[in-house]
């Protein structure tokens, strides 16, 4: 999984004009391949180079920022993102959902931990890691960074179909299991795991 460059970034004024094409393709594809809702509050979005195009093609038009070096900047941190070898990275976001039920803000997700959040491959549960949890993430709707790291034997079981495989939060008294993860969800993941960038190579 190569880090996004700026020949990968659409220029400004292009983006502009072909935004609900690019938004309806990344939507179609965001909810076909990776999204699960774990509960009625919270849904995980794994993210890979595709997913992080999209939010930082936005944030450039939201803040009209086309200067190179700005554009660099905004590639160095979200390419921080792009998971590893043997990894997958997702996003951890919290919806606010009016409606009966317990009002839950900011102050009860404070103490959320990457151990909260699991996925299940048929027997095998597999923790993840909160890279970070700050509150500018927050304000974007995002609870938090997740990454999972997967030895050979678990991405065998993510590939092995007979094998259910499923997210869930135990976070205090929000204790929910998605769905089953789809054929074409696991597929997409696994191309995750076999094209992540390996790190602190030399």
């Amino acid at each position: 999984m190569h880090p996004l460059t700026l020949d990968d970034m659409v220029p400004l004024a292009e983006y502009a004009a072909r935004r609900q094409e690019f938004w309806e393709v990344h939507r179609n594809y965001r909810n076909r391949y990776r999204r699960v809702a774990v509960g009625p509050e919270v849904v995980v979005i794994f993210e890979n180079r595709q997913t992080l195009w999209f939010r930082i093609q936005e944030i450039l038009r939201i803040a009209r920022m086309d200067e190179p070096e700005l554009v660099q900047q905004q590639l160095d941190w979200f390419n921080q993102l792009l998971p590893g070898r043997d990894q997958l990275h997702a996003g951890l976001v919290v919806l606010e959902t009016p409606g009966e039920g317990p009002v839950r803000d900011w102050g009860y997700w404070s103490e959320v931990a990457g151990h909260h959040v699991r996925l299940h491959l048929g027997s095998t549960a597999i923790p993840s890691h909160l890279l970070t949890c700050r509150p500018a993430d927050r304000a974007g709707g995002t609870a938090g960074w997740l990454e999972f790291s997967l030895s050979p034997e678990e991405q065998a079981a993510l590939a092995d179909y007979q094998q259910p495989a499923r997210l869930e939060v135990y976070y205090k008294d929000y204790r929910y299991t998605s769905g089953v993860l789809s054929h074409e969800m696991r597929q997409s993941l696994m191309e995750d795991l076999e094209s992540g960038i390996r790190r602190n190579v030399a």
